[in-house]
């Protein structure tokens, strides 16, 4: 196999992983150095990939479990990941920031998407790096923040009148929302793996600040909301056929661009679990005996 280099799209986030075939099971140092690659840029992208769903699932499943979404269709042959098939008559509801699944208590790590069918035109996803949104916060917002925990809402992500809700039909849906109840996250999250604190509220599923008032949580998530999405935070991929990436989902948010309908775009996804979320303020007892 050819050596694997990495190549940076912009100095804040997204890199290109080259000299891969993630068809081939890869080996521990090759793992590690794509993990490494993860970690440094928070989302990485593959090209002219050509694999089974298996193998997709075989390749995510080398970084941990994996989720199966309570709402979207699964792929028939490996049913822990799902399909993201949007056209005229079933558009994308994923047109908004958010960061995948927080509304379970151990969000996903990361996820990997890889692009099955295409518009000619359009399509194109951004992701932007939680850390440096963070980091460009005056220190006292960031030390304001860091004291805060946020309820995050299945039910706010995925309401019962809009497309996925209606595609997965009333009774898979009231099982979903029975199934998982609001949780609570901290809105400063330290990465598990690297230390660095992001923000981790998202328009997507984050419903209100705990301990403030209604019209403080609503100004406040609106100001950091609005925040997020400064494009010095960001790398926009344009898709090709067969292309995937990997983002790492404790500490980016993206945004699937909505300019194709009445196309056809379908991906498949894998969704690795992640674990609880903390603040270094608040470490539990297991992460401060690995520090």
């Amino acid at each position: 196999m050819a050596k694997i280099t990495v190549r940076t799209l912009t100095p804040t986030i997204g890199a290109v992983v080259e000299g891969v075939d993630l068809s081939k099971t890869l080996d521990d140092e090759d793992i590690a150095k794509i993990r490494t690659a993860l970690l440094k840029h928070k989302v990485v992208f593959f090209e002219d990939q050509h694999i089974s769903a298996v193998q997709h699932r075989d390749f995510a499943a080398r970084f941990g479990g994996l989720h199966t979404h309570p709402l979207y269709p699964g792929v028939p042959e490996a049913p822990e990941m799902f399909v993201l098939d949007n056209h005229a008559n079933n558009p994308t509801d994923n047109d908004a920031w958010h960061t995948d699944v927080t509304f379970i208590e151990t969000p996903p790590l990361g996820a990997i998407l890889y692009a099955k069918l295409l518009p000619e035109d359009g399509g194109d996803t951004c992701w932007a790096n939680m850390q440096a949104a963070y980091e460009a916060l005056s220190p006292p917002m960031r030390g304001f923040l860091a004291g805060l925990d946020a309820v995050h809402d299945f039910a706010r992500g995925f309401p019962a009148k809009l497309t996925v809700a209606q595609a997965a039909g009333e009774q898979k849906y009231s099982r979903a929302v029975e199934e998982h109840p609001p949780v609570v996250h901290p809105v400063i999250r330290t990465h598990p793996e690297t230390g660095a604190d992001g923000l981790f509220v998202n328009y997507g599923f984050t419903a209100r600040i705990k301990g403030l008032r209604r019209n403080e949580s609503d100004a406040l998530l609106a100001m950091l909301f609005a925040h997020i999405q400064k494009p010095e935070f960001q790398v926009r991929w344009r898709w090709k056929p067969n292309s995937i990436a990997f983002w790492d989902n404790r500490i980016t948010q993206h945004y699937a661009v909505n300019d194709y309908l009445p196309h056809r775009r379908v991906m498949h996804r894998a969704t690795i679990l992640g674990d609880r979320p903390y603040h270094r303020s608040r470490m539990p007892a297991a992460a401060k005996a690995a520090e």
